[in-house]
């Protein structure tokens, strides 16, 4: 989707999900708690600041993709990371600044970035705990990654996927993955959708007003 078509979209998508703000609504604790407490947490984190001086001492020898993300994401990728302590991140699509927070989620995590499906490399037997897949522009490509890692997935598992309702391809895609057998609980906040994959809660899915 055009960035332009996208911020003029913003007022009337917000207003869309308007009563699915805050965790209105949702009865599972789980649920409640990821919402209000790792996607709308407000806490102004030590770590915002570090980051921020590191994407900047990087962008001179970045091109124009590496800050793509808006600060809303790449600080919601730092949260749900530093929620799930994943032992194993997975970030596949067009290598960005959020790499820099993915990685300060968790620090010590084993981190693999991967732009093409050449350059997914995963280690034999080793689950992947966080994926963060982003290039809806490549619908094929997110589908292909989502088979590959989805076949790694354990209990602690997190999927992020951007771009979910951009275009009419990756909606239905994300259709697809919401209904993957190995698949729990989902939150739809239109820019990203999450896959948790603890299949013993009750699986539900959430849309939530980013």
């Amino acid at each position: 989707m055009n960035r332009i078509l996208l911020t003029l979209k913003r007022p009337f998508i917000w207003l869309y999900r308007f009563r699915h703000r805050c965790g209105y609504g949702v009865h599972s604790p789980f649920a409640f708690n990821l919402i209000t407490h790792v996607i709308y947490e407000s806490t102004a984190y030590y770590k915002y600041e570090e980051l921020v001086k590191a994407q900047k001492q990087l962008e001179l020898e970045k091109d124009k993709h590496w800050k793509y993300e808006s600060k809303k994401v790449k600080r919601l990728l730092f949260r749900l990371v530093n929620y799930a302590q994943p032992e194993t991140i997975v970030d596949a699509g067009t290598l960005a600044a959020s790499a820099l927070y993915l990685k300060a989620g968790k620090e010590g995590a084993d981190y693999t970035s991967a732009s093409d499906l050449s350059e997914l490399f995963l280690e034999s037997g080793v689950p992947v705990d966080f994926l963060y897949l982003h290039d809806y522009r490549r619908p094929g490509f997110v589908e292909e990654v989502f088979r590959i890692c989805a076949a790694r997935t354990g209990g602690k598992s997190v999927f992020v996927i951007e771009g979910i309702r951009y275009t009419p391809q990756m909606f239905a895609l994300w259709k697809r993955m919401k209904q993957d057998g190995r698949a729990g609980i989902t939150f739809d906040l239109y820019d990203l959708g999450i896959i948790f994959f603890d299949k013993t809660k009750i699986k539900q899915d959430y849309i939530v007003n980013f």
